[in-house]
């Protein structure tokens, strides 16, 4: 059954999307989608506003994300750097690929705490 959305890659196929939304309770965000060349801007946004806010704990649920490629962690990874001063992101419920490219490529960077819980 089409249901008349078309995308670059033919008709009903869905456009990546990717949705924020501030965490009830808690200084963060809850997303959900992809994270990809389509949803970059979006995510690079969510994250250099943590950076900003300066909070020492920023919570990102991503329980809801099915992907995120090797950019989209990149984007992650540099703005834990930037974070400094015993700052943290604390990432929960993320991808599984997304765990291991952060321990690949970025093994040992203290401000990115991953929860799998």
């Amino acid at each position: 059954m089409e249901d008349g959305r078309r995308t670059a890659d033919g008709p009903g196929t869905p456009e990546p999307r990717l949705t924020v939304c501030p965490l009830e309770g808690g200084r963060g965000v809850r997303a959900a989608g992809e994270i990809g060349l389509a949803t970059h801007t979006i995510w690079e946004r969510v994250l250099e506003r943590a950076v900003r806010e300066g909070e020492a704990v920023y919570l990102l649920e991503l329980s809801e994300v099915t992907f995120v490629d090797v950019a989209g962690a990149g984007a992650l990874a540099a703005a834990a750097e930037r974070l400094g001063d015993g700052r943290r992101f604390v990432v929960r419920r993320p991808p599984p690929a997304l765990r291991r490219v952060l321990e690949t490529f970025w093994p040992g960077l203290s401000t990115i705490e991953v929860s799998m819980s």
